[in-house]
């Protein structure tokens, strides 16, 4: 694009992983004779496509990786003993005890007991054959035979492998001779054929255990099992007993997996030069585990943050740490002096001089008057003189005078009045009681506003990334519990009991339906009355 145009900031939907690995090519084609070395071999094929779609305010990047995992596995399988009728390839005639004769070429014969020499008291298979000749499956010196034809196609054969033998012989005269043969077939067509001469003639063997094999390549589908040989001189001829055949074969199974990987980069058109990266890529692989599988496949496993049990009280006393240390301004108490007036004192003293001289004896009306509060002048004492029945006598007197009298001197009565220095003393005692519930409720704001720096600088720990861990979470929700002091809103719950006697044990009747004929009367009386009266009014219509 064009250098006039800046980006502004990288979009990445997806990660790519770049997997390293080392595989041992298989070499066990259909052509390899005998057992593969078991392995696995892995291939993989990538192909990277790049796409870029234009809009207006910027374009997209595409980038798809196609990868094509084709993983060969190769094993050796074994069929197990195939002269083992348990196995289910052969009858119970044809099994590699030699309890009965599997027939064949020449005389033969199958004795018992101490007939058998080494072999055993049970029954085994003796070579009674003198004769010079060439047997059915091509081998010289041969006068006596037993073949056994298997059939393996169950197995799949197809990639080669080795049949393993043993078998028991005992030859009492050395100048006999006898052989082991076996045959594969894929079909009619010969793929191997071994023959290995166990003791030739002239050899003393006596009793032996012979166990060998024969490599194969490709597929088989029969095994033909050939046991010969020659009784020169008419005496014992060779005996064997307990022949088993075992197939070992290569097995090669191909995986084929595919994976597609899309990675999209947005870039937009920006008119500064400035450049801005999101982190997205960042913050998943801070918070996540990328496991490779056997399979070949990435699993990404969020990280197991360690198990911190957050509690109120570690909020609450982490928001205790975080809280700012509030510099504590002491006020300067200004103490104000009263100023005494001279002409408050000057009237006091008159005040005082009028309630020391003798008071005309006349009746008085008596004057309750509320005492006045932080009022420490000492109030007259009513002199013993007047009383309720002096009122009854002085009543023929003019009223006037009477009512106008107790007047002047309930107005010239110094308690009716507060002096200057105790009204600002009411002042003074009603602006402290304000300043003081001002300084509570600003002690109030700032222990909020306290609270409140902490929960920022907590949160502010967590980061951008941290913040939504599970602990985290669980944290920001105490710290607002915190903030909103609702830590004892569930203590003065109480719980609410049953009223003793307040349920009884009856019950209404389920399933019984009483008769009440008169309640059946109303009802269906009433209906049917009904009904007959608008059919009769419906029949006059029609009638007018």
């Amino acid at each position: 694009m064009a250098n006039s145009k800046s980006f502004y900031f990288w979009l990445w939907l997806c990660i790519s992983v770049c997997l390293s690995f080392s595989s041992k090519a298989v070499d066990c084609s259909t052509d390899t004779v005998g057992l593969c070395t078991p392995t696995i071999e892995e291939i993989i094929d990538e192909t990277i496509t790049e796409t870029i779609e234009y809009e207006a305010d910027g374009y997209t990047v595409t980038t798809t990786t196609d990868t094509t995992t084709t993983t060969t596995t190769v094993t050796n399988e074994d069929s197990g003993n195939i002269l083992d009728g348990d196995n289910g390839y052969v009858s119970s005639t044809k099994e590699g005890d030699m309890d009965s004769d599997w027939g064949g070429q020449g005389p033969a014969n199958i004795p018992s007991g101490n007939n058998c020499y080494g072999l055993g008291t049970d029954k085994c298979a003796q070579i009674t054959g003198s004769g010079n000749s060439t047997s059915s499956m091509g081998v010289d010196g041969m006068g006596t035979t037993f073949i056994n034809t298997v059939d393996i196609s169950s197995l799949d054969i197809e990639n080669g492998g080795r049949t393993n033998y043993t078998i028991k012989v005992d030859k009492q005269d050395a100048q006999d001779r006898i052989y082991m043969h076996i045959t594969g077939r894929n079909g009619k067509t010969n793929v191997f054929s071994g023959t290995d001469i166990l003791s030739e003639s002239g050899v003393a063997s006596g009793y032996q255990t012979y166990e060998s094999g024969f490599d194969f390549s490709g597929t088989i589908t029969t095994l033909i099992i050939e046991v010969g040989g020659r009784d020169i001189n008419m005496a014992i001829g060779p005996l064997f007993d307990d022949i088993t055949i075992n197939v070992l074969y290569n097995v090669i199974s191909t995986i084929v997996q595919q994976s597609i990987t899309s990675v999209e980069m947005w870039v937009a058109y920006g008119g500064s030069t400035e450049t801005e990266i999101i982190d997205i890529v960042d913050n998943i692989i801070d918070h996540n585990d990328f496991v490779e599988q056997p399979t070949g496949e990435i699993e990404i496993e969020p990280i197991q943050e360690p198990d911190t049990d957050v509690s109120y009280e570690m909020v609450e006393i982490e928001m205790e740490m975080e809280m700012p240390v509030m510099e504590i301004e002491i006020p300067e108490m200004e103490l104000e002096m009263p100023e005494i007036e001279m002409a408050s004192v000057e009237t006091e003293i008159e005040m005082e001089m009028e309630m020391e001289m003798p008071e005309p004896e006349v009746v008085e009306p008596e004057v309750e008057t509320q005492p006045e509060p932080e009022v420490n002048e000492q109030e007259p004492e009513p002199e013993p003189e007047v009383s309720e029945p002096e009122q009854e006598e002085v009543q023929d007197e003019p009223a006037e005078e009477n009512t106008e009298k107790p007047k002047e001197d309930v107005a010239e009565e110094p308690e009716a009045e507060e002096s200057p220095s105790e009204v600002t003393e009411n002042k003074d005692s009603e602006e402290d009681m304000e300043e003081a519930e001002d300084k509570d409720q600003d002690e109030v704001k700032k222990e909020e506003a306290k609270k409140e720096v902490a929960a920022k600088k907590i949160l502010k720990k967590m980061g951008d990334k941290g913040r939504y861990d599970s602990a985290n979470q669980l944290k920001t929700l105490i710290v607002m519990q915190v903030l909103g002091n609702s830590k004892s809103f569930f203590d003065s719950q109480q719980s609410l009991n049953d009223i003793e006697g307040f349920f009884t044990d009856n019950v209404i009747p389920d399933a019984e339906l009483t008769t009440n004929n008169i309640a059946q009367y109303f009802l269906f009386a009433g209906s049917d009355g009904l009904m007959n009266e608008m059919i009769m009014q419906q029949w006059q219509q029609i009638s007018e």
